[in-house]
């Protein structure tokens, strides 16, 4: 089923399998698109659980030029060991970027030993790159990256910062089985800002699963503000919310 709110295209698939494939076709056809159009483009991938079945269908797709495309990830925790397997970075290696032969894969460094420093490093490579197409998810409180409820802000002039995170988004990583408790989970993180988020020509967003489904509810129905982040891709004119019958399911 298909349907729009505001701008933003609503597409609901029967399960996660489904919306993964479903996704991952659209995503593989804009990002041909683009490379009609010039020599390289810019992607942002987010890093969690709800974006596994897309990922799995995108890096089988062999009909994508992988090697004209350099690639980013939108957010990470700060002091996790390098090796963690919650490290977003580490999230995303194991998922796509070593499966793929991409022109670049940049990676933010959470255990930088000058963050701020490691803040302009990576805001120089987004501004040298300008981002074309972000595959993302939402937050159980309707986070995008890491911009929480009302630390969130629609016009903020960094591109990425640092961030206290929200407990029902601490929560959510036990939820997501990637910590076993609460206290495991880091506070702090370096996120990317929403207008650079939502600067992208094209967004992708992968929602599936029931415990999604007040945040699937308030992104579409409440009005557009910083209490509930997710509802600015309403304004955004290329975004697509993909979403499974259990996180549709209190519309």
């Amino acid at each position: 089923m298909t349907t729009t709110y505001q701008n933003l295209n609503v597409i609901t698939l029967a399960d996660r399998q489904a919306l993964g494939a479903k996704a991952a076709a659209n995503a593989a056809a804009t990002i041909k698109k683009l490379l009609n159009e010039k020599e390289q483009i810019n992607i942002i991938f987010a890093a969690a659980p709800s974006q596994s079945t897309f990922l799995e269908s995108l890096k089988n797709d062999n009909s994508i030029v992988w090697e004209r495309i350099n690639a980013f990830h939108m957010d990470e925790y700060l002091g996790l060991p390098a090796g963690a397997s919650q490290s977003f970075g580490n999230f995303l290696k194991e998922a796509i970027f070593a499966h793929a032969n991409f022109r670049s894969v940049n990676y933010i460094d959470g255990n930088a030993l000058d963050i701020n420093k490691e803040r302009e490093r990576y805001a120089n490579l987004l501004s040298d790159n300008k981002p074309d197409i972000v595959f993302m998810g939402i937050g159980e409180n309707t986070h995008l990256a890491f911009n929480e409820p009302f630390q969130a802000d629609f016009n903020d002039p960094e591109i990425i910062k640092i961030v206290t995170l929200d407990p029902v988004c601490r929560q959510q990583q036990v939820n997501d089985d990637c910590f076993k408790r609460l206290e495991d989970v880091p506070v702090k993180a370096l996120t990317l800002t929403i207008p650079v988020l939502v600067a992208a020509k094209y967004i992708f967003c992968m929602v599936p699963g029931i415990n999604k489904a007040d945040a699937v509810r308030k992104t579409l129905n409440e009005p557009v503000s910083v209490e509930f982040p997710s509802t600015i891709l309403r304004e955004h004119h290329n975004a697509t919310l993909y979403l499974d019958t259990q996180s549709a399911s209190l519309l």
